[in-house]
């Protein structure tokens, strides 16, 4: 298995080219085949994985231009585990439900293609590997949302093209410019992350790269003023382009966060903690009032999502190993439970073709086994203890109140608005009398429903109730990163804060 994560990153993308030659009857089972195939792969990844070494995994190395030190280099650590498996669990989820009938096969074969880069992205060591499949990941989604998406696709399709290629533009400048610091430091050529994240820069130089790389990410996420491409995005693309970019794409600007711009930029990372920070507190409260004045269930579930991010942000910039493990468990978890709330819309949309609240009203009494299933992702959302969305978020804020007991008190209120918006969603569409007779003959999920739906349901109660087999694998990688961070930092506002708020000690 020397080869494991080349054949998990190429294996849908072939699986996409001779999907060419299948029927288009059989081409809905042909996906559900590929993407379970590429899950149980990912699965293997987690068998073989030892949850006990911290640093790469399942390491590929190939020279392709030796000179600049351009490598085809893989490897995954706690980290970027289970991101991977996320992406593959989510691209099989959303094949099984998928309700697209008009050019079935190019959208699965599009998925396939979306679901290389996506793997590709987590797995990559090589910053150029890298920054090819984050750019590649662009055009299968502007594909989905701009052919199979609203009346308004194309305008949605192009924003989301032009944002996120505008922040890769930085980034690349970034990369650039990291590439030639290391050739003044070391005298030799490099784009290998382990490199640069071993690399001690000057605290100047650190603020700027920092900068350039933070534009590129904050996009992607999005962070606040960023934003206001994704509920276009959302609002117009289909069901499953909605989950895939809830689920995995957003989670790509966290990851950036984690991969580069800690460990690479640690005293630009502490001193940038304050500012970030109001910005992550903005998203989760400004978005979840906005969220709150919604008569779309679709637009409540977008603004939903930026509201998350802001909580994974603040945990991410807690610079200790609750708030780091935490936002990226909460990363997994919003995959999920964003994913699922979006697939629930696209149910009662294939039904009814509206998403406007005020349509629905007792939907409980016609479709208790949908209701049901909504009522649990709407519990989870909200970070009711017992299910996935309660471990994440509770880590993070943990992890900032160390940082900033106030801040952290004012992220909370967030939370809280959070809860009134669902439960609100959720009174209004399902409970009361049927108001509207059209809904009365409405069927309740079929069996391809349930099999994309129940999956994600067994997931949020049992990691809600254990989630240790996934935050041990994760808290092992980032109390390695800390350790490196702190050895390489060059301001004593950093060293201290390393030392004292992540017991830097106990984990050597």
């Amino acid at each position: 298995m020397e080869s494991l994560l080349t054949l998990l990153i190429f294996f849908p993308a072939v699986a996409g080219i001779f999907g060419f030659m299948i029927e288009e009857k059989a081409i809905r089972a042909y996906g559900i085949a590929v993407t379970t195939i590429e899950f149980v792969l990912s699965l293997l990844l987690w068998i073989m994985f030892d949850s006990a070494n911290p640093g790469y995994q399942f390491v590929e190395h190939l020279p392709i231009i030796k000179e600049f030190g351009i490598n085809y280099y893989l490897g995954i650590d706690g980290i970027s585990l289970f991101l991977i498996i996320l992406s593959t669990f989510m691209t099989m989820i959303s094949v099984i439900g998928l309700t697209v009938k008009e050019d079935l096969k190019n959208m699965i074969i599009t998925i396939l293609f979306l679901e290389m880069t996506m793997v590709g992205v987590f797995a990559s060591l090589d910053v150029i590997l890298f920054y090819i499949f984050w750019e590649l990941s662009l055009v299968p989604m502007l594909y989905i949302i701009g052919a199979w998406g609203a009346k308004l696709r194309i305008y949605a399709a192009v924003k989301f093209f032009l944002y996120t290629f505008a922040g890769s533009l930085l980034m690349l400048v970034g990369i650039l410019y990291m590439a030639y610091l290391h050739h003044q430091i070391t005298g030799v050529w490099s784009f290998a992350i382990p490199d640069w994240q071993a690399l001690q820069i000057d605290f100047t130089t650190q603020l700027w790269l920092f900068g350039a790389f933070f534009f590129g990410f904050a996009i992607k996420v999005p962070m606040v003023p960023f934003h206001t491409w994704l509920p276009y995005a959302h609002g117009q693309a289909p069901t499953v382009g909605s989950v895939i970019l809830a689920a995995v794409l957003l989670k790509m600007g966290t990851y950036g966060f984690v991969r580069f711009s800690l460990p690479m930029f640690p005293d630009a990372a502490v001193y940038f903690i304050t500012p970030i920070a109001i910005i992550a507190i903005i998203m989760v409260i400004y978005t979840a009032m906005i969220a709150y004045a919604q008569e779309d269930m679709k637009q409540v579930i977008a603004y939903s999502s930026i509201s998350h991010m802001g909580i994974i942000v603040l945990g991410t910039f807690a610079m200790n190993s609750e708030g780091i493990t935490g936002s990226l468990f909460l990363m997994i978890s919003h995959g999920i439970v964003s994913g699922a709330l979006f697939l629930l819309v696209g149910v009662i949309y294939d039904r009814t073709h509206t998403k406007m609240m005020k349509e629905f009203g007792g939907l409980a009494s016609v479709m208790p086994i949908y209701a049901t299933i909504f009522g649990i992702m709407m519990m989870a959302s909200v970070g009711l203890p017992l299910t996935i969305g309660f471990v994440g978020e509770f880590l993070s804020l943990l992890g900032f109140f160390k940082i900033s007991p106030i801040l952290t008190a004012l992220a909370g209120t967030g939370i809280i608005i959070g809860a009134v918006y669902m439960l609100s969603l959720y009174k209004k569409s399902f409970f009361g009398e049927l108001t509207n007779p059209k809904n009365k003959g409405l069927k309740d999920l079929t069996a391809q429903e349930l099999t994309a739906l129940v999956p994600l349901v067994l997931l949020v109660v049992y990691l809600g109730v254990y989630p240790k087999p996934v935050l041990d694998p994760i808290d092992s990688s980032v109390k390695h990163m800390i350790v490196n961070m702190e050895k390489k930092s060059v301001t004593q506002e950093a060293k201290e804060l390393f030392v004292h708020a992540n017991s830097i000690k106990e984990a050597k």
